[in-house]
């Protein structure tokens, strides 16, 4: 099956390089094992997956198999984004044995991995169905992995914060207090970097006033109680968005959705990640 559309991964590039890496840790000089299969041995494997899950990282799977198996065939009963089901088969494969044995633990640890992120993802966003929240991710990423765990939430519904430190401005407390105050810190801000989505991190509510006169893009409560996310919302009216952070789980994600606010960024999605239960069994041909 070919992936949906909406689910565009990074570049391949990028892929290439993430399973490079996974190689180079796993495989170094060879598989010393796979040396006890015959060199032109064919097999076939079924993938398997044995919790209820959002699927998430086929594009790196489907690589880490073509790296030592051009020619490998693999054929997907799921795409990205879509739930499975417990005991589902959602892939079966056919190629060179040795490649396939060598191959199959870098390719489940990312297919595990970025399936829970949209598995997690998924949850947060059906607690606040009904509400126009949009949930976010944020840089609490695995080092090395951030481009592909948001790939992975945006397959389970979820939306991207900004990517880096560069691609949009985000001023906290530090960065208030190094520049003099709020007003300060948003003007030179806009004067370094005109074309950025500019955000302000605010605590109490006066600061949020603040934030309203400087004029930002994006105002971030945090750790803001459901009655002062409320009066936050009464009090911009719509001026600017205004996203949530902070004691965010899926006990709280629905309440803190009610009040109105616009965004609720979950570090949980990418950092807490539970892994899927996947299985490959492998059968000589």
């Amino acid at each position: 099956m070919t992936p949906d559309a909406r689910f565009a991964p990074p570049d391949a590039k990028l892929i290439t390089a993430d399973i490079e890496r996974a190689f180079a840790e796993d495989l170094g000089s060879g598989d010393a094992t796979a040396d006890l299969l015959p060199a032109d041995a064919r097999a076939s494997a079924r993938l398997t997956c044995r919790d209820d899950a959002v699927l998430a990282g086929t594009p790196w799977f489907d690589a880490c198999f073509r790296r030592l198996d051009p020619a490998v065939q693999i054929d997907w009963q799921a795409t990205d984004g879509q739930r499975v089901a417990p005991g589902s088969v959602i892939c079966q494969l056919q190629g060179n044995a040795r490649a396939l044995v060598s191959t199959e633990r870098s390719a489940l640890n990312f297919l595990q991995l970025l399936s829970g992120t949209a598995t997690a993802t998924a949850r947060h966003v059906e607690a606040v169905a009904g509400t126009a929240v949009r949930v976010l991710d944020t840089r609490k990423t695995l080092p090395g992995l951030r481009l592909a765990q948001k790939y992975a939430v945006r397959c389970g519904g979820g939306h991207n914060h900004r990517i880096g430190l560069y691609d949009a401005i985000l001023i906290k407390e530090n960065h208030i207090i190094a520049a003099g105050g709020l007003a300060a810190a948003v003007a030179a801000a806009r004067g370094s970097h005109p074309g950025l989505l500019l955000e302000v991190e605010v605590e109490n509510l006066d600061e949020l006033t603040q934030a309203l006169v400087a004029g930002v893009d994006r105002i971030m409560l945090d750790n803001f109680t459901p009655a002062l996310m409320r009066e936050a919302v009464a009090l911009t009216a719509g001026r600017v968005p205004l996203e949530v952070s902070g004691n965010v789980d899926l006990v709280t994600i629905g309440e803190f959705a009610r009040t109105g606010v616009d965004f609720i960024s979950v570090g949980a999605l990418t950092k807490h990640v539970h892994a899927v239960d996947l299985s490959l069994r492998l059968q000589l041909d």
